[in-house]
């Protein structure tokens, strides 16, 4: 380039020139230049990190800003003060940055800013999960007696997104339950309530009913809360005998099973509707009645009855003495097997000699028959037999059919 007289002009256009020249690299290198970011989720009271890329930057700054706009860090310079929020790493291609102890407050767009011409930004969403309290079950006064409505409920706050409630019993789970749900005062967290009716059963003496609250926040790790549950009901009563087959100069031992809540104690004997006629002989101890020589005296009902502060029930048990040199229940199925198999054979017996006695009258009846027709005109016996139709001369034209 010649520069005419005037040497300031010619500096100028110079100058021009060159900004022209360098805002068209800067252009064109800036057309490439992206910050790339992802959208978190974080736990409350966890930790963190925003991160922003940009794969092709020359010397360009970067900047994170919260959802209130305000800059939390200018490449590597801390524009907050909020001793949560710290650097992890900054550079010309990075900046990452952490928020600790993560509150409700924090979540919202997060800005990364990359000052080019024009600026160019990305945004990424911080969620953060409200951890659901530690259930509690509430309801249940103890003990309940057998049949008793029994009402559990089981209750959460602070869950966001709102928590699930489940209920368990032993291994279990209920699924016949009420549910609802309701926002906290802070309007942004749930608090959950659960409510399992059922009524009081014997078998459910003892049993664990647990409420687990499921939630994201846990980990796989839910908060559970459990109720033992104590139902009161009446005795159940069972007599054992110590053999099944008692005889005659055996001692013989009767012992009373009841089981009940509160246990029963003690259990009552009784002979026939009465008291126990020979106290000498047979000997209670506790719930064992035991009498120590039987004899047929001894034949009768003997009832156990067990009483607690619910209720009463009794069983019965029927004494029958049996010979000691017999064996009835070998001997009855003995009998019963010689008198079937006896049956049988005096029934087929008695078909063979029906069937055969009408067999050997048909027979004999017909023999006499042909004889009689062929001897009615015959002089002699050897012309009898001759002129008989049974004989080989009519063998063809006569035909004979037993049965």
């Amino acid at each position: 380039m010649i520069c005419k007289p005037s040497a300031l002009l010619c500096l100028s256009s110079v100058w021009g020139v060159l900004l022209q020249v360098a805002a068209v690299k800067n252009k064109r290198v800036s057309q490439g230049q992206f910050p790339a970011t992802k959208d978190v989720t974080a736990i409350e009271g966890g930790t963190v990190n925003l991160t922003c890329r940009v794969d092709q930057n020359d010397n360009t700054s970067l900047q994170w800003s919260n959802p209130a706009q305000q800059t939390l860090y200018f490449d590597d310079k801390k524009a907050l003060r909020d001793n949560r929020i710290e650097l992890v790493r900054a550079s010309w291609h990075e900046l990452s940055i952490s928020i600790s102890d993560v509150t409700l407050s924090d979540e919202g767009l997060y800005t990364c800013s990359l000052f080019t011409m024009p600026v160019k930004t990305s945004k990424a969403y911080l969620t953060v999960l409200g951890v659901p309290e530690k259930p509690h079950i509430s309801g249940f006064t103890s003990p309940v007696m057998e049949g008793d409505p029994i009402s559990l409920t089981c209750k959460t706050s602070g869950s966001k997104p709102a928590a699930d409630l489940r209920w368990f019993k032993g291994d279990q789970e209920i699924t016949d339950v009420e549910k609802k749900q309701e926002r906290d005062s802070n309007g942004k967290t749930f608090t959950v309530i659960s409510v399992l009716d059922f009524r009081g059963d014997r078998k459910d003496d003892g049993a664990i009913v647990s409420c687990r609250v499921d939630h994201e926040s846990l980990n796989s790790t839910p908060h559970i809360a459990m109720q033992s549950l104590d139902i009161h009901y009446t005795p159940t009563v069972r007599i054992l005998p110590s053999t099944p087959l008692p005889q005659e100069g055996q001692q013989l031992t009767l012992t009373c099973e009841s089981k009940g809540k509160p246990l029963p104690e003690p259990v009552l004997w009784t002979k026939d509707g009465g008291e126990l006629p020979d106290p000498e002989r047979m000997v209670v101890n506790g719930r064992e009645l035991t009498i120590t020589f039987l004899n047929k005296t001894d034949n009768g009902t003997y009832r156990c009855e067990a009483t607690n502060s619910i209720g009463k029930n009794s069983a019965e048990y029927i004494l029958i003495i049996n010979d000691p040199n017999a064996y009835p229940g070998v001997a009855a199925t003995d009998h019963a097997l010689i008198g079937g198999i006896v049956a049988v054979v005096v029934f087929v017996t008695l078909c063979s000699i029906i069937l055969l006695g009408r067999y050997l009258a048909r027979h004999k009846g017909t023999y006499l028959t042909n004889e009689a027709k062929g001897a009615e005109d015959a002089p002699d016996a050897d012309t009898a037999i001759i002129n008989a139709e049974g004989s080989q001369v009519n063998a063809e034209e006569k035909k004979e059919y037993f049965i």
